[in-house]
């Protein structure tokens, strides 16, 4: 086999692990697979033969490229209408096969993506690499230009930010918290204010991210009662709710007449949902191969 072939057939085994990555400090598809694309560029550009760890190499490389997105990003904030979603991880309930599997064991909750959002890059990034990718403060130094001891004081602050978010999605298990989905799209069905009621946290938030089309559906709402009443807006013809996973938690996609409208992530805490996430945005929507989901 030619070196070059070889070196891709190496990249492409690390895809999936530098994709992840990347999605966990961007919280969005595109710019993380763009990410991706730019590590190969600079692994093929580079002697690969002085390379003697290629995975924690190719690791270094996409966590700096990250780093340069999340702080071009910070310098041009792309959120006039006040919220902003991260693009949702759509997968099959139940499990079809070892991709949805996958997505299953190996995900981040929207509400984590949500809190990572609020988060300085360089915490960010020494967040995701520490605690979710278990690399040593050490060298994650050198990639956000701070020393190691700066550097596990930005983790330290970023868990602290993020304990709240991990805590919240702490409801039960799988059945249940899909049970507690199931309910809630039953009170809408059925117009039951008080069925809603009874399955939201008294200070359940609900985030709605409509993009720049659907800028006057965008808000945050809190409050079981509010909430409720906003829920009231699913009951529409042609209206179709599909379980799926959303970032390996139960979710839904809601199609009109085949075309999506919409993708909903739950979190729950002590037996009641507490956040709802709605991603609305069309051009954002269409952007996600659906496939087999409004078959």
């Amino acid at each position: 086999m030619h070196d070059d072939d070889r070196l891709a057939e190496q990249f492409e085994s690390f895809r999936p692990h530098l994709r992840n990555v990347a999605y966990r400090m961007l919280g969005s598809h595109a710019e993380a697979e763009d990410a991706v694309q730019e590590s190969w560029i600079r692994l093929s550009r580079s002697d690969a033969d002085e390379v003697n760890n290629l995975p924690a190499w190719l690791t270094t490389v996409i966590s700096r490229i990250c780093l340069n997105t999340l702080r071009s990003r910070a310098a041009r904030p792309e959120d006039p209408v006040g919220v902003h979603l991260p693009d949702p991880a759509i997968g099959h309930e139940p499990s079809r096969g070892p991709e949805d599997e996958a997505l299953l064991s190996d995900s981040v909750s929207l509400a984590l993506l949500i809190v990572l959002d609020t988060l300085v890059p360089a915490e960010r990034v020494a967040f995701v690499l520490h605690d979710m990718f278990r690399m040593r403060f050490d060298e994650i130094a050198p990639v956000i230009g701070r020393t190691t001891v700066a550097t596990r004081q930005l983790a330290s602050r970023a868990r602290r930010r993020v304990q709240g978010a991990s805590e919240a999605d702490s409801g039960g298990d799988f059945a249940t918290r899909r049970i507690l989905v199931d309910a809630f799209f039953a009170a809408t069905r059925n117009g039951d204010l008080d069925g809603l009621v009874a399955v939201l946290d008294p200070d359940v938030e609900l985030r709605a991210d409509g993009g720049v089309a659907l800028a006057s559906a965008t808000a945050t709402i809190r409050g079981a009662h509010l909430v409720a009443e906003r829920a009231a807006l699913f009951r529409q013809p042609g209206v179709r709710v599909t379980a799926v996973l959303v970032n390996g938690a139960p979710g839904v996609l809601v199609d009109r007449n085949g075309v999506p409208v919409s993708v909903m992530g739950f979190e729950v805490r002590q037996g009641r949902i507490a956040q709802i996430q709605i991603l609305l945005d069309p051009e954002r929507l269409a952007a996600i191969d659906f496939g087999s989901f409004t078959a």
